[in-house]
């Protein structure tokens, strides 16, 4: 059963803007890939190893799947896990909790 709860992994700059216009269209991957990447709880730290080895300054967005309805698609990515990603906008409205996240070792 897919997870209750996603978590997108964002850049500081990205937080700002998504604030400030009240919606996220994604990162330069999400954009380039046509959705927003999200994981589950469980693979935070995957994401976060794979593509955020020595970043600092991240937050990590938690959001409730049943709020973003037809556009949340679990699709298999890394290793042929289900990964969560929303083809649309996320609207900063819908948004449970912003938390600082560490991807240091």
């Amino acid at each position: 059963m897919p997870a209750a709860t996603i978590c997108k992994i964002i850049t500081h700059p990205e937080l700002e803007q998504a604030i400030r216009t009240g919606s996220f269209a994604g990162s330069t991957l999400d954009q380039a890939d046509g959705f927003l990447h999200f994981s589950t709880e469980a693979q935070v730290a995957g994401t976060l190893a794979a593509h955020y080895a020595g970043a600092t300054d991240l937050w990590l967005i938690r959001v409730r799947t049943e709020v973003l309805g037809d556009d949340l698609r679990w699709e298999k990515s890394r290793e042929g896990s289900l990964f969560p990603h929303l083809y649309g906008t996320l609207l900063t409205r819908k948004v449970d909790c912003i938390e600082p996240i560490d991807a240091q070792p």
